[in-house]
Protein backbone atom coordinates (compact mmCIF):
# COMPACT_ATOMS: atom_id res chain seq x y z
CA UNK A 1 0.00 0.00 0.00
CA UNK A 2 2.76 2.59 0.66
CA UNK A 3 3.61 2.49 -3.05
CA UNK A 4 0.13 3.76 -3.92
CA UNK A 5 0.57 7.22 -2.37
CA UNK A 6 3.07 8.68 -4.86
CA UNK A 7 0.90 7.57 -7.76
CA UNK A 8 -2.23 9.16 -6.29
CA UNK A 9 -0.38 12.36 -5.45
CA UNK A 10 1.12 12.48 -8.91
CA UNK A 11 -2.22 12.19 -10.62
CA UNK A 12 -3.68 14.97 -8.51
CA UNK A 13 -0.71 17.23 -9.10
CA UNK A 14 -0.76 16.71 -12.85
CA UNK A 15 -4.48 17.16 -13.27
CA UNK A 16 -4.09 20.79 -14.34
CA UNK A 17 -1.71 19.83 -17.15
CA UNK A 18 -3.48 17.62 -19.73
CA UNK A 19 -1.33 15.00 -21.48
CA UNK A 20 1.69 15.99 -19.42
CA UNK A 21 2.92 12.41 -19.01
CA UNK A 22 2.73 11.78 -22.73
CA UNK A 23 4.86 14.83 -23.45
CA UNK A 24 7.39 13.77 -20.82
CA UNK A 25 8.01 10.42 -22.48
CA UNK A 26 8.21 11.82 -26.01
CA UNK A 27 11.64 11.71 -27.63
CA UNK A 28 12.40 14.58 -29.97
CA UNK A 29 15.45 16.60 -30.95
CA UNK A 30 13.29 19.71 -30.67
CA UNK A 31 13.13 21.51 -27.32
CA UNK A 32 9.45 22.25 -26.83
CA UNK A 33 7.21 23.94 -24.28
CA UNK A 34 5.15 20.79 -23.88
CA UNK A 35 8.11 18.60 -22.96
CA UNK A 36 9.54 21.18 -20.57
CA UNK A 37 6.15 21.59 -18.93
CA UNK A 38 5.89 17.83 -18.51
CA UNK A 39 9.28 17.61 -16.79
CA UNK A 40 8.53 20.51 -14.44
CA UNK A 41 5.11 19.18 -13.43
CA UNK A 42 6.57 15.74 -12.77
CA UNK A 43 9.57 16.93 -10.75
CA UNK A 44 7.47 19.40 -8.75
CA UNK A 45 4.79 16.81 -7.96
CA UNK A 46 4.28 15.30 -4.48
CA UNK A 47 5.82 12.08 -5.81
CA UNK A 48 9.24 13.58 -5.10
CA UNK A 49 8.42 15.14 -1.72
CA UNK A 50 10.13 18.44 -2.43
CA UNK A 51 13.22 16.55 -3.70
CA UNK A 52 14.96 16.20 -0.36
CA UNK A 53 15.81 13.03 1.56
CA UNK A 54 13.75 10.10 0.17
CA UNK A 55 12.23 12.45 -2.40
CA UNK A 56 15.67 13.41 -3.67
CA UNK A 57 16.57 9.73 -3.98
CA UNK A 58 13.45 9.17 -6.10
CA UNK A 59 14.23 12.22 -8.21
CA UNK A 60 17.81 11.07 -8.83
CA UNK A 61 16.54 7.69 -10.04
CA UNK A 62 14.02 9.44 -12.28
CA UNK A 63 16.78 11.52 -13.88
CA UNK A 64 19.06 8.49 -14.30
CA UNK A 65 16.22 6.61 -16.02
CA UNK A 66 15.75 9.55 -18.39
CA UNK A 67 19.47 9.51 -19.27
CA UNK A 68 19.39 5.75 -19.84
CA UNK A 69 16.37 6.09 -22.12
CA UNK A 70 18.43 8.46 -24.26
CA UNK A 71 21.17 5.80 -24.37
CA UNK A 72 23.62 8.21 -22.82
CA UNK A 73 26.50 6.47 -21.09
CA UNK A 74 26.88 6.75 -17.29
CA UNK A 75 29.26 9.52 -16.24
CA UNK A 76 30.71 7.71 -13.23
CA UNK A 77 32.23 4.52 -14.58
CA UNK A 78 29.37 2.05 -14.92
CA UNK A 79 27.00 4.15 -12.81
CA UNK A 80 24.88 7.24 -13.33
CA UNK A 81 25.30 8.03 -9.63
CA UNK A 82 28.08 9.68 -7.67
CA UNK A 83 27.48 9.24 -3.92
CA UNK A 84 28.11 12.33 -1.81
CA UNK A 85 29.57 11.53 1.60
CA UNK A 86 28.84 13.34 4.79
CA UNK A 87 31.94 15.38 5.58
CA UNK A 88 32.80 13.14 8.53
CA UNK A 89 32.11 9.87 6.69
CA UNK A 90 34.82 7.19 6.72
CA UNK A 91 34.61 6.92 2.94
CA UNK A 92 32.97 3.47 2.86
CA UNK A 93 30.38 3.35 0.09
CA UNK A 94 28.00 1.50 2.41
CA UNK A 95 28.48 4.02 5.19
CA UNK A 96 25.24 5.75 6.26
CA UNK A 97 27.32 8.93 6.16
CA UNK A 98 26.47 9.20 2.46
CA UNK A 99 23.89 11.97 2.31
CA UNK A 100 23.00 12.30 -1.37
CA UNK A 101 24.09 11.57 -4.91
CA UNK A 102 24.79 13.45 -8.10
CA UNK A 103 23.43 12.06 -11.35
CA UNK A 104 25.42 12.27 -14.56
CA UNK A 105 25.58 11.05 -18.15
CA UNK A 106 28.16 11.51 -20.88
CA UNK A 107 28.01 12.01 -24.63
CA UNK A 108 31.48 11.22 -26.04
CA UNK A 109 33.00 13.70 -28.45
CA UNK A 110 33.56 12.79 -32.09
CA UNK A 111 36.85 14.56 -32.79
CA UNK A 112 39.94 12.34 -32.38
CA UNK A 113 41.79 15.11 -30.52
CA UNK A 114 39.11 17.29 -28.95
CA UNK A 115 37.08 14.38 -27.53
CA UNK A 116 39.41 14.29 -24.51
CA UNK A 117 38.24 17.81 -23.62
CA UNK A 118 34.84 18.18 -22.01
CA UNK A 119 32.05 20.66 -21.42
CA UNK A 120 29.87 20.31 -18.33
CA UNK A 121 26.20 21.34 -18.46
CA UNK A 122 24.44 21.16 -15.11
CA UNK A 123 21.55 22.07 -12.81
CA UNK A 124 20.71 21.03 -9.26
CA UNK A 125 17.68 18.81 -8.67
CA UNK A 126 17.27 19.04 -4.89
CA UNK A 127 14.97 21.46 -3.09
CA UNK A 128 13.67 22.15 0.42
CA UNK A 129 11.65 18.99 0.96
CA UNK A 130 8.68 18.78 3.29
CA UNK A 131 7.81 20.48 6.57
CA UNK A 132 4.86 18.90 8.34
CA UNK A 133 2.10 18.62 5.75
CA UNK A 134 3.64 21.29 3.52
CA UNK A 135 5.67 20.19 0.48
CA UNK A 136 7.94 22.72 -1.18
CA UNK A 137 7.58 21.81 -4.86
CA UNK A 138 10.44 23.95 -6.20
CA UNK A 139 9.03 24.31 -9.70
CA UNK A 140 11.36 27.15 -10.63
CA UNK A 141 14.01 26.20 -8.07
CA UNK A 142 15.07 24.07 -9.75
CA UNK A 143 12.72 21.80 -11.65
CA UNK A 144 12.99 24.39 -14.43
CA UNK A 145 16.76 23.87 -14.61
CA UNK A 146 16.47 20.07 -14.64
CA UNK A 147 13.80 20.25 -17.33
CA UNK A 148 16.26 22.26 -19.43
CA UNK A 149 19.06 19.78 -18.70
CA UNK A 150 16.98 16.78 -19.77
CA UNK A 151 15.72 18.46 -22.93
CA UNK A 152 19.14 19.73 -23.98
CA UNK A 153 20.64 16.29 -23.29
CA UNK A 154 17.88 14.80 -25.44
CA UNK A 155 18.59 17.22 -28.28
CA UNK A 156 22.28 16.32 -28.28
CA UNK A 157 21.66 12.59 -27.87
CA UNK A 158 19.27 12.49 -30.85
CA UNK A 159 21.31 14.79 -33.12
CA UNK A 160 22.60 13.27 -36.35
CA UNK A 161 26.16 14.42 -35.63
CA UNK A 162 27.94 14.32 -32.29
CA UNK A 163 29.82 17.33 -30.98
CA UNK A 164 33.59 17.42 -31.26
CA UNK A 165 34.14 17.69 -27.51
CA UNK A 166 32.66 15.38 -24.92
CA UNK A 167 29.65 16.75 -23.03
CA UNK A 168 28.72 15.75 -19.50
CA UNK A 169 25.18 16.35 -18.29
CA UNK A 170 25.11 16.45 -14.48
CA UNK A 171 22.25 16.98 -12.04
CA UNK A 172 23.68 18.02 -8.68
CA UNK A 173 22.21 17.07 -5.34
CA UNK A 174 22.44 19.11 -2.11
CA UNK A 175 22.83 22.54 -3.69
CA UNK A 176 20.41 23.85 -1.09
CA UNK A 177 22.68 22.49 1.63
CA UNK A 178 25.93 24.32 1.01
CA UNK A 179 26.60 23.28 -2.60
CA UNK A 180 27.71 19.88 -1.31
CA UNK A 181 26.97 18.04 -4.55
CA UNK A 182 28.91 20.33 -6.86
CA UNK A 183 31.72 20.70 -4.34
CA UNK A 184 32.11 16.93 -4.15
CA UNK A 185 32.02 16.60 -7.94
CA UNK A 186 34.67 19.31 -8.39
CA UNK A 187 36.89 17.58 -5.84
CA UNK A 188 36.27 14.12 -7.34
CA UNK A 189 35.62 14.58 -11.07
CA UNK A 190 35.07 11.47 -13.20
CA UNK A 191 37.42 12.86 -15.86
CA UNK A 192 40.64 14.84 -15.95
CA UNK A 193 39.76 18.18 -14.39
CA UNK A 194 42.42 19.88 -16.46
CA UNK A 195 40.47 18.95 -19.59
CA UNK A 196 37.26 20.60 -18.37
CA UNK A 197 37.01 23.59 -20.68
CA UNK A 198 33.76 25.23 -19.57
CA UNK A 199 31.13 24.81 -16.87
CA UNK A 200 27.52 25.84 -17.48
CA UNK A 201 24.81 25.84 -14.82
CA UNK A 202 21.17 26.92 -14.72
CA UNK A 203 19.18 27.75 -11.60
CA UNK A 204 15.69 29.34 -11.63
CA UNK A 205 15.16 29.87 -15.34
CA UNK A 206 11.38 29.83 -15.68
CA UNK A 207 10.13 33.06 -14.13
CA UNK A 208 11.01 36.78 -13.93
CA UNK A 209 13.29 38.66 -11.55
CA UNK A 210 11.02 40.36 -9.01
CA UNK A 211 8.21 39.74 -11.54
CA UNK A 212 9.32 42.80 -13.53
CA UNK A 213 12.00 41.40 -15.90
CA UNK A 214 9.74 39.18 -17.99
CA UNK A 215 11.87 39.10 -21.15
CA UNK A 216 15.27 38.84 -19.44
CA UNK A 217 17.69 35.97 -18.90
CA UNK A 218 20.68 36.93 -16.79
CA UNK A 219 24.00 35.40 -17.79
CA UNK A 220 26.79 35.66 -15.23
CA UNK A 221 30.38 34.50 -15.46
CA UNK A 222 31.32 35.62 -18.97
CA UNK A 223 33.89 37.89 -17.31
CA UNK A 224 35.96 34.78 -16.46
CA UNK A 225 37.17 34.31 -20.04
CA UNK A 226 37.24 36.62 -23.08
CA UNK A 227 35.97 33.77 -25.28
CA UNK A 228 32.88 33.42 -23.09
CA UNK A 229 32.11 37.11 -23.32
CA UNK A 230 32.37 36.92 -27.11
CA UNK A 231 30.20 33.81 -27.12
CA UNK A 232 27.43 35.48 -25.14
CA UNK A 233 27.70 38.77 -27.04
CA UNK A 234 27.69 37.09 -30.46
CA UNK A 235 24.94 34.52 -29.76
CA UNK A 236 21.66 36.30 -30.36
CA UNK A 237 18.71 34.83 -28.47
CA UNK A 238 15.28 34.27 -29.97
CA UNK A 239 12.83 37.13 -30.21
CA UNK A 240 11.20 38.02 -26.88
CA UNK A 241 14.32 37.03 -24.93
CA UNK A 242 16.92 39.57 -23.83
CA UNK A 243 20.29 38.73 -22.31
CA UNK A 244 21.48 40.69 -19.31
CA UNK A 245 25.20 40.07 -18.80
CA UNK A 246 26.36 40.49 -15.23
CA UNK A 247 29.51 39.79 -13.29
CA UNK A 248 29.05 36.92 -10.85
CA UNK A 249 30.64 39.01 -8.11
CA UNK A 250 27.53 41.21 -8.10
CA UNK A 251 25.55 38.41 -6.45
CA UNK A 252 28.28 36.41 -4.70
CA UNK A 253 28.09 32.62 -4.68
CA UNK A 254 24.44 31.89 -5.42
CA UNK A 255 24.61 28.48 -7.07
CA UNK A 256 26.79 25.55 -8.10
CA UNK A 257 29.33 27.58 -10.05
CA UNK A 258 31.17 28.35 -6.79
CA UNK A 259 33.40 25.25 -6.61
CA UNK A 260 34.31 25.59 -10.30
CA UNK A 261 34.95 29.32 -10.18
CA UNK A 262 37.24 28.72 -7.21
CA UNK A 263 39.21 26.26 -9.36
CA UNK A 264 39.42 28.78 -12.22
CA UNK A 265 37.16 26.94 -14.65
CA UNK A 266 35.51 29.38 -17.11
CA UNK A 267 31.80 29.30 -16.35
CA UNK A 268 28.38 30.65 -17.26
CA UNK A 269 25.50 30.87 -14.81
CA UNK A 270 22.00 31.23 -16.28
CA UNK A 271 19.08 32.52 -14.22
CA UNK A 272 15.91 34.53 -14.67
CA UNK A 273 16.23 35.65 -11.04
CA UNK A 274 14.38 35.33 -7.76
CA UNK A 275 10.74 36.24 -7.21
CA UNK A 276 8.11 36.32 -4.48
CA UNK A 277 7.64 32.52 -4.58
CA UNK A 278 11.34 31.75 -4.13
CA UNK A 279 11.82 29.12 -1.40
CA UNK A 280 8.10 29.07 -0.66
CA UNK A 281 5.43 26.43 -1.04
CA UNK A 282 3.91 28.65 -3.74
CA UNK A 283 6.74 27.91 -6.21
CA UNK A 284 4.27 25.91 -8.29
CA UNK A 285 4.49 24.52 -11.83
CA UNK A 286 1.49 26.52 -13.06
CA UNK A 287 3.45 29.72 -12.39
CA UNK A 288 6.27 28.91 -14.79
CA UNK A 289 6.44 30.82 -18.08
CA UNK A 290 6.95 27.80 -20.35
CA UNK A 291 7.36 29.80 -23.54
CA UNK A 292 10.22 31.66 -21.88
CA UNK A 293 11.68 28.46 -20.43
CA UNK A 294 11.74 27.00 -23.94
CA UNK A 295 13.54 30.05 -25.34
CA UNK A 296 16.05 29.95 -22.48
CA UNK A 297 16.64 26.21 -22.94
CA UNK A 298 17.24 26.58 -26.66
CA UNK A 299 19.64 29.45 -25.99
CA UNK A 300 21.61 27.33 -23.51
CA UNK A 301 21.67 24.50 -26.07
CA UNK A 302 23.11 26.89 -28.64
CA UNK A 303 25.90 28.06 -26.34
CA UNK A 304 26.71 24.51 -25.25
CA UNK A 305 26.87 23.39 -28.87
CA UNK A 306 29.20 26.23 -29.83
CA UNK A 307 31.50 25.52 -26.89
CA UNK A 308 31.56 21.83 -27.74
CA UNK A 309 32.48 22.50 -31.37
CA UNK A 310 34.67 25.63 -31.31
CA UNK A 311 38.21 25.30 -32.56
CA UNK A 312 39.53 26.94 -29.39
CA UNK A 313 38.27 26.62 -25.84
CA UNK A 314 37.84 29.40 -23.26
CA UNK A 315 40.84 30.29 -21.11
CA UNK A 316 40.44 31.64 -17.59
CA UNK A 317 41.35 35.31 -17.27
CA UNK A 318 42.55 35.85 -13.72
CA UNK A 319 42.10 39.62 -13.80
CA UNK A 320 39.32 41.23 -11.78
CA UNK A 321 36.13 41.95 -13.74
CA UNK A 322 36.46 45.19 -15.64
CA UNK A 323 33.86 47.98 -15.69
CA UNK A 324 31.09 47.11 -18.12
CA UNK A 325 28.43 49.58 -19.21
CA UNK A 326 26.09 46.75 -20.29
CA UNK A 327 26.11 45.51 -16.71
CA UNK A 328 25.12 48.95 -15.44
CA UNK A 329 22.31 49.15 -18.01
CA UNK A 330 20.91 45.79 -16.92
CA UNK A 331 20.84 46.74 -13.23
CA UNK A 332 19.35 50.14 -14.08
CA UNK A 333 16.53 48.44 -16.02
CA UNK A 334 15.72 46.26 -13.00
CA UNK A 335 15.71 49.13 -10.51
CA UNK A 336 13.71 51.44 -12.77
CA UNK A 337 11.02 48.81 -13.25
CA UNK A 338 10.86 48.07 -9.53
CA UNK A 339 10.28 51.76 -8.81
CA UNK A 340 7.72 52.07 -11.60
CA UNK A 341 5.65 49.08 -10.44
CA UNK A 342 4.94 49.47 -6.71
CA UNK A 343 1.90 47.25 -7.10
CA UNK A 344 4.23 44.41 -8.13
CA UNK A 345 7.18 44.99 -5.78
CA UNK A 346 6.22 46.28 -2.36
CA UNK A 347 9.02 48.30 -0.76
CA UNK A 348 9.39 49.76 2.69
CA UNK A 349 10.37 53.41 2.90
CA UNK A 350 13.94 52.43 3.65
CA UNK A 351 14.08 49.99 0.74
CA UNK A 352 12.62 52.52 -1.67
CA UNK A 353 15.18 55.11 -0.58
CA UNK A 354 18.02 52.66 -1.27
CA UNK A 355 16.65 51.68 -4.66
CA UNK A 356 16.06 55.31 -5.65
CA UNK A 357 19.58 56.32 -4.67
CA UNK A 358 21.11 53.46 -6.65
CA UNK A 359 18.82 54.14 -9.59
CA UNK A 360 19.82 57.83 -9.73
CA UNK A 361 23.52 57.03 -9.68
CA UNK A 362 23.16 54.37 -12.36
CA UNK A 363 21.23 56.82 -14.57
CA UNK A 364 24.18 59.17 -14.42
CA UNK A 365 26.65 56.39 -15.21
CA UNK A 366 24.66 55.04 -18.14
CA UNK A 367 24.03 58.55 -19.44
CA UNK A 368 27.78 59.14 -19.45
CA UNK A 369 28.35 55.77 -21.16
CA UNK A 370 31.29 54.76 -19.01
CA UNK A 371 31.87 53.02 -15.68
CA UNK A 372 34.96 53.68 -13.59
CA UNK A 373 36.65 51.07 -11.38
CA UNK A 374 35.42 52.92 -8.30
CA UNK A 375 31.86 52.95 -9.62
CA UNK A 376 31.97 49.24 -10.36
CA UNK A 377 33.13 48.53 -6.81
CA UNK A 378 30.16 50.57 -5.59
CA UNK A 379 27.86 48.62 -7.91
CA UNK A 380 29.08 45.26 -6.56
CA UNK A 381 28.40 46.18 -2.95
CA UNK A 382 25.12 47.91 -3.79
CA UNK A 383 23.89 44.88 -5.75
CA UNK A 384 24.74 42.54 -2.88
CA UNK A 385 23.01 44.80 -0.39
CA UNK A 386 19.87 44.97 -2.53
CA UNK A 387 19.89 41.19 -2.99
CA UNK A 388 20.01 40.79 0.77
CA UNK A 389 17.44 43.45 1.70
CA UNK A 390 15.07 43.86 -1.26
CA UNK A 391 15.22 40.86 -3.58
Amino acid sequence: MPLMLPTLCLCAALGAAPNVLGAETELSEAITEAELRAHVYRLASPEFLGRRGPGAARASQHIATAFAKLKLAPAFGDSYFQPIPWLLSNGNGNDPGFVGRNVGAVLPGSDPVLKDEWILLSAHFDHLGQSGDTIYPGADDNASGIAMLLEVAEAFALAKERSKRTILFVAFDLEEQGLQGSAHFAAHPPRSFGQLKAFLVADLIGRSMANVMDEYLFVLGSETAPALRRLVTDSAPEDDLKIGRLGADLVGTRSDYGPFRDRHVPFLFFTTGTHADYHRATDLPDRIDYAKLARVSRYIHTLTDRLANASDSPVWDAKDPQPDIDEARTVLTLLSRVLARPQVVTLTNDQRARVEAANDRLKAIVGRGQVTLEERTWLVWTARLLMATVF
